[in-house]
C-alpha cells in the first residue's frame, strides 16, 4: 500500500494508477430479514435515494454490524491501494465530524483525498452522506441512501492535476444523479483525455441507468474508454433483455467492456476480442462492494500490464473476498497478487 498524499512523478508523467471520483458516503451495514424489506416497500437489490430524515429513521430501526467509509467508487480506491495502485479519490463530504471522519479513513488507506470539505456556511443543513446497506439472508443488498452534500460535487470539483496525473479516471454511476456531476464527469473526462489518460465508467445502477439512461449512452459512446457492468445494468442501458445484444453494443461504443455476470463470471470485450473469466467460488455472505471489488481488482491488473484474462481473474478473486463477509472492504491480503 502507498503512504497517502500527493505520489511522486513517474516516467510517463504520472503519479497516480487510478483516481476514483464519486459519492463519499458513510456506509452502514445492517442484517434483515426479507420481511424487513417488505414492511419497508423496498424492492430487493435496489438502491433508493432518502431524504436524511428517512435515513436516521432507518438507521434506528435496524440493528448496524458495521459502519465504515464508503460510496462505490471509494470501495474501489481502497483495494485498488491495498493492491499496491498508488491511488486518489476525489469526493465531496461535508466539514463535519462524519467528514472528518471520512477523510482520516481514506488517508489511513494510502489514498491520496484532497477534496475541499463542504463549509458549513453554504451546506444548508446537509450532512455527510450516509447509506444504510440492508443485507438479507441470500447476501442481497438493498441501499437508502442520503446523498447530502455529495449533491454538491459539480465541475469546480474535478481538480485538474489529480485527474492529469492518473493512468485511469475512474467514475461512478451513482454519482450521475445531480445535474452538476453529470458536468464534473465530462469535465474529468476531457481533462484525462486531453493527458493522454483513460476514462472508466461504472453504471453502478440498473435504476440509476434507467433515470439517466440517454446521458449515460451519451457518455458511453462519447467520453469512456472501459465501461464497467453488471448483466442488469448493461441490459437497462441498451433496454433488452439480451446479454450477448446488449455487450456487443456496449462493445461498438467503448474501447473495453467489461461485465459482470454473478456466479458465471465475466465478459471483457476488447477490440472485438472476447475473453470470458470464471468467478472464484465462495460463499456468499453479503454482496456489498461485490462489483466494486472486481472493478478494482481489473483495474489494478489494467495499470500493471496484464492481459485481459489475468485482468478478469484479478478483479473475480476481490469480489469473492468480499462477499464472503460483511462489509465492502476485504479482511484477507490481497497485497500480493501483482507484482509492480
Amino acid at each position: 500500500m502507498v503512504e497517502s498524499g500527493t505520489a511522486p512523478l513517474r516516467a510517463d508523467g504520472t503519479r497516480y494508477d487510478i483516481v476514483c471520483i464519486g459519492n463519499a458516503i458513510i456506509d452502514v451495514i445492517a442484517p434483515v430479514e426479507s420481511t424487513f424489506l417488505a414492511a419497508e416497500s423496498m424492492v430487493a437489490g435496489s438502491m433508493t435515494l432518502v431524504d436524511r430524515e428517512r435515513a436516521h429513521a432507518l438507521h434506528d430501526l435496524v440493528q448496524t454490524e458495521q459502519e465504515t467509509g464508503g460510496g462505490s467508487a471509494a470501495n474501489t480506491a481502497v483495494i485498488t491501494a491495498i493492491m499496491g495502485a498508488p491511488t486518489a479519490y476525489l469526493g465531496k463530504v461535508a466539514d463535519d465530524a462524519a467528514g472528518r471522519k471520512y477523510a482520516e479513513d481514506l488517508r489511513a488507506c494510502g489514498i491520496h483525498f484532497p477534496s475541499t470539505p463542504l463549509a458549513p456556511e453554504v451546506a444548508n443543513g446537509a450532512t455527510t452522506a450516509r447509506c444504510i446497506v440492508l443485507v438479507t439472508p441470500d447476501g442481497q443488498r438493498t441501499m437508502n441512501t442520503y446523498l447530502g452534500a455529495c449533491t454538491s460535487f459539480g465541475p469546480q470539483d474535478v481538480l485538474e492535476g489529480v485527474v492529469s496525473d492518473a493512468r485511469v479516471t475512474y467514475l461512478e454511476g451513482y454519482l450521475f444523479d445531480p445535474p452538476h456531476a453529470q458536468e464534473a464527469f465530462r469535465r474529468a473526462a476531457s481533462v484525462a483525455h486531453a493527458a493522454g489518460r483513460q476514462v472508466a465508467l461504472s453504471l453502478s445502477d440498473p435504476f440509476c441507468v434507467g433515470r439517466h439512461r440517454a446521458a449515460f449512452r451519451d457518455l458511453v459512446a462519447g467520453h469512456v474508454d472501459l465501461l464497467f457492468a453488471n448483466e442488469q445494468e448493461i441490459c437497462a442501458l441498451y433496454e433488452t433483455d439480451d446479454f450477448d445484444m446488449a455487450a456487443q453494443a456496449a462493445a461498438a461504443e467503448t474501447a473495453c467492456a467489461v461485465l459482470t455476470r454473478s456466479e458465471r463470471g465475466s465478459v471483457i470485450i476488447r477490440g472485438g476480442v472476447r475473453t470470458e473469466v470464471a468467478a472464484v467460488p465462495t460463499q456468499v455472505v453479503d454482496t456489498t462492494g461485490a462489483g466494486d471489488a472486481y472493478a478494482a481488482g481489473f483495474l489494478a491488473g489494467w495499470t500493471a500490464g496484464l492481459d485481459m484474462a489475468e485482468c478478469g481473474h484479478l478483479g473475480s478473486v476481490a469480489a469473492s473476498e468480499v462477499i464472503s463477509h460483511f462489509g465492502a472492504r476485504p479482511i484477507a491480503d490481497l497485497s500480493g497478487h501483482i507484482a509492480r
